[in-house]
């Protein structure tokens, strides 16, 4: 599967995002690396259909997404189960050993209101990577993570991105060395 930008234009009253933007995203991880505010999130939006171009094109990108956004857009009042059954109907076979993990429990009765910000975050994550997509979109998906907890996140966005597209935004390259980098601005 390949997606493909040409000539990507984006802008907010006035303040052009995005000038001129051609890129080829295949199978793998391709990292997009940018200062705050220069449109990193609205490559993501752009690809996703959230959003639309003021010029250019985007091919290949009509396909199913999962993403992880800046928030976590978790259901904070149910179950880390309640929240994956809302998201994919059923929860994959994969998910416990999944959650586990990444230090978490399928079983936790508890809403994730309770949990910590990590936790939350965790459980965004394998919440896009469970689902049935060809392609993924994740936006800062290791804010609020330790360097441990990063690493096991890390891990499991590698065994997807063998499949399909990754697009990671991200401030922090760490562990991302051999990993394609689109730089933005």
């Amino acid at each position: 599967m390949e997606i493909r930008v040409e000539g990507l234009c984006k802008s907010y009253g006035g303040k052009q995002v995005l000038t001129d933007l051609s890129a080829v995203f295949l199978p793998g991880i391709t990292c997009i690396s940018a200062p705050s505010g220069t449109g990193k999130t609205t490559l993501l939006r752009l690809l996703l259909g959230l959003e639309e171009g003021d010029g250019g094109a985007i091919y290949g990108a009509d396909c199913r997404w999962a993403a992880v956004f800046q928030e976590d857009r978790l259901l904070e009042n149910l179950s880390p189960a309640a929240n994956l059954r809302f998201a994919l109907g059923e929860i994959p076979e994969a998910a416990g050993a999944m959650l586990e993990d990444l230090g978490l429990e399928l079983a936790d009765a508890r809403p994730v209101c309770k949990w910590s910000g990590g936790m939350r975050r965790r459980l965004a994550l394998a919440r896009a990577l469970l689902a049935p997509a060809e392609a993924l979109a994740l936006d800062e998906p290791f804010a609020g993570l330790d360097r441990e907890s990063r690493e096991r996140c890390l891990a499991w966005i590698r065994r997807a991105a063998s499949e399909k597209p990754v697009l990671l935004a991200t401030h922090e390259l760490a562990g991302l060395e051999n990993v394609p980098v689109l730089r933005l601005a």
